[in-house]
């Protein structure tokens, strides 16, 4: 991860996603979008969500 690296809260992913909350910790918890923990806030890597979501296209794209 870059210095500069933009790091998103879990409504900004709701938004960009059109998902609600627990959609969203469901696909941290199931390791499917990675996120850290900065004291109680949860924190997701923009390339992170950039990752899941060319990895949800590539799936879809094989089926």
């Amino acid at each position: 991860m870059t210095a500069g690296a933009e790091l998103l809260t879990v409504p900004q992913v709701m938004e960009r996603l059109q998902l609600g909350r627990t959609a969203v910790y469901d696909l941290i918890r199931t390791h499917q979008l990675a996120s850290i923990t900065l004291g109680r806030a949860r924190r997701i890597p923009a390339h992170a969500l950039a990752d899941f979501i060319c990895t949800r296209l590539d799936q879809e794209a094989a089926a």
